[in-house]
């Protein structure tokens, strides 16, 4: 359950969010709206990577900004540029790293690593340069790096616009398998079939909150 109160948030003078109220059950939630609406702050505010200036947000009863650490333990978050994720030399050495500090062995991390690349479609990619797989597949690499720590919800913030067309319905299809609570921040509506619940944002408001139809409806008619 994620829960949003009276949340505001300002950078500078510039107001990002305003008076936004929200509880989100639901297990597919997808947030759009125009380029600076706030869609992207109020994801980021999730796993604490952003801290709301007013309100408050809660994740399973827990605050963000005051228990970060047990948050980011229930909550994975992909950025729009995996290169930004990335940080070791291969891809089942990066994956491996995010169990660092999780107890078990080394060659425990390289085994439990190898096994959710093979999951999500990197199967033998294990000793592969992780900087030079392909867009697509550096993008299921920073998903595999998120998921291999089992979080409850996985955040992710515009995912697929550095992919190509059928990467990004792989991403998509892959999404909709996942056991965990998605937010998906996006501005590819089509992603969105299957999801239960799409939030619409304009000018740090949230101004539309329905099922994926009407949603959508109203924010096709905003950009008009």
């Amino acid at each position: 359950m994620i829960e949003f109160s009276g949340v505001g948030h300002r950078f500078g003078d510039r107001v990002v969010l305003s008076d936004v109220d929200l509880t989100l059950p639901e297990r597919r939630v997808a947030f759009v709206g125009a380029n600076g609406s706030g869609k992207s702050t109020l994801a980021r505010m999730i796993n604490g990577l952003v801290l709301p200036g007013e309100g408050r947000v809660l994740v399973d009863g827990l605050d963000p900004a005051k228990d970060g650490r047990k948050v980011r333990k229930h909550v994975g978050f992909v950025f729009t540029n995996p290169d930004s994720q990335i940080v070791m030399p291969t891809a089942g050495e990066d994956v491996a790293f995010s169990l660092r500090g999780t107890g078990l062995s080394k060659a425990e991390r390289a085994r439990r690593a190898a096994e959710v690349l093979a999951e999500y479609g990197l199967d033998g990619y294990a000793e592969h340069p992780a900087h030079q797989l392909s867009g697509g597949q550096k993008q299921l690499l920073a998903l595999c790096a998120m998921l291999v720590l089992d979080p409850a919800v996985l955040v992710c913030d515009e995912p697929t616009t550095l992919l190509d067309l059928r990467n990004k319905r792989r991403f998509a299809e892959l999404l909709g398998t996942l056991r965990q609570q998605v937010v998906l921040v996006t501005h590819d509506l089509d992603l969105l079939d299957g999801f239960d619940r799409v939030v619409v944002l304009d000018g740090g408001r949230v101004v539309a909150d329905d099922e994926p139809e009407p949603a959508l409806r109203y924010y096709r008619k905003l950009a008009e």
